[in-house]
């Protein structure tokens, strides 16, 4: 009996070691599953963090209105998507579009520019535009001639009379300022919808580049209203433009 008495107590003791081995093993395996996840989200987190800064850089970026110059198309506040590859690869703005751009050069003196820190983050959205970049219609391109106001009192492009009932606004006159202006090759005549609150190309045209805007400077097509949800809706380009296809300008024939 002495022996068997002293067998089973080993047996038990050997049966609750490998117990707590057992149990240190899963808590260990748990833990290092715990790590693997954690740094599989740290991961992920910053994947998604620089492929939302390449898209806001170079592909699609928001832009907030800052004034009344394009009511009732943007109101001060709106949010607006910015298409920036909607010029890529050998494409130009149309008359029509509603454009977001670089004013310096062109609207500000280059004594207005921006530290080049602040322009590479304003560029990859870490920070606010600022003051220099301005969002406006397209009315004419290079080689257009426009000019304001006949008898008729309408704008003209190569000398076919523009609609813009679908987006000027309204009690507003075409241009309270008389112009005729040719636009130079590579530039862009810009003016705001609500013609008696905006300062456009007409506010410019003394000044170096005649007020027009270089192509080169326009950050991207104003896509798409995002902000307020209310309000949300695509910026298309007005039917009224189709007119004036094919009477001149980016090298058509007239």
């Amino acid at each position: 009996m002495a022996p068997t008495a002293q067998a089973a107590p080993a047996e038990v003791s050997g049966g609750d070691g490998a117990d707590a081995a057992g149990d240190g093993g899963g808590d260990g395996g748990g833990a290092a599953t715990g790590r693997r996840w954690s740094r599989d989200l740290l991961w992920i987190g910053a994947v998604c963090v620089v492929v939302l800064l390449l898209v806001n850089a170079f592909v699609a970026r928001p832009f907030a209105v800052p004034s009344g110059s394009m009511e009732g198309t943007l109101e001060p506040g709106d949010r607006v998507l910015v298409n920036q590859l909607a010029y890529a690869f050998g494409g130009h703005p149309q008359r029509g579009d509603v454009v977001v751009f670089d004013g310096i050069g062109s609207f500000l003196p280059y004594q207005d520019e921006p530290s080049g820190l602040k322009r590479l983050l304003a560029g990859a959205g870490l920070a606010p535009a600022g003051d220099t970049v301005y969002v406006k219609r397209v009315i004419g391109v290079g080689g257009d001639r426009i000019t304001c106001c006949g008898t008729d009192g309408r704008l003209k492009v190569n000398g076919v009379a523009l609609d813009e009932s679908a987006y000027l606004f309204p009690g507003d006159a075409p241009s309270a300022v008389p112009f005729d202006i040719v636009v130079p090759d590579g530039k862009l005549w810009v003016m705001g919808d609500h013609r008696s609150a905006s300062r456009d190309s007409r506010d410019h045209l003394g000044e170096p580049g005649g007020g027009t805007v270089p192509e080169d400077k326009v950050i991207g097509r104003a896509a798409w209203v995002m902000f307020p949800l209310g309000r949300a809706t695509s910026l298309d380009r007005p039917a009224a433009f189709a007119a004036i296809e094919g009477t001149g300008g980016h090298g058509e024939q007239r």
